[in-house]
């Protein structure tokens, strides 16, 4: 097992690793809309959230030797269900090869974001 870290994703914000590589696979955390170089919230609303942490995504991916296209499983969190549509729009430009979903609406998420995304991958 191989524990992964980019700083080109933000830190993680609690005592996890960005990612961990076994088996053949990736198995990332959660990614919020956090500026990897500033570790603050994205301004915007629900689409630049979600491209930031499309972004954090592939970033992690990247430093597992992964990528975006191997992904096999995502899950989503959104604190709103009525930005489905909009998160949609934006994670559909960067999860082109389709890979399968859960996607849930939550109370509350780290740091008042919008939506978070954990990914499995093929390493």
């Amino acid at each position: 097992m191989v524990r992964i870290h980019t700083q080109n994703a933000p830190a993680a914000i609690g005592p996890y690793s960005q990612a961990v590589k076994a088996n053949g696979l990736v198995f990332t955390s959660g990614q919020i809309a956090l500026d990897p170089a500033t570790g603050a919230v994205v301004e915007g609303g629900i689409r630049e959230q979600t491209a930031r942490i499309c972004e954090n995504l592939k970033a992690v991916l990247s430093a597992a030797g992964s990528s975006l296209d191997k992904t096999l499983k995502t899950t989503c969190f959104l604190a709103d269900m009525n930005d489905f549509a909009a998160f949609n729009e934006v994670y559909g430009q960067y999860f082109s090869e389709k890979p399968a979903r859960s996607c849930v609406a939550v109370k509350a998420l780290p740091k008042g974001v919008l939506a978070e995304v954990e990914v499995i991958a093929l390493a």
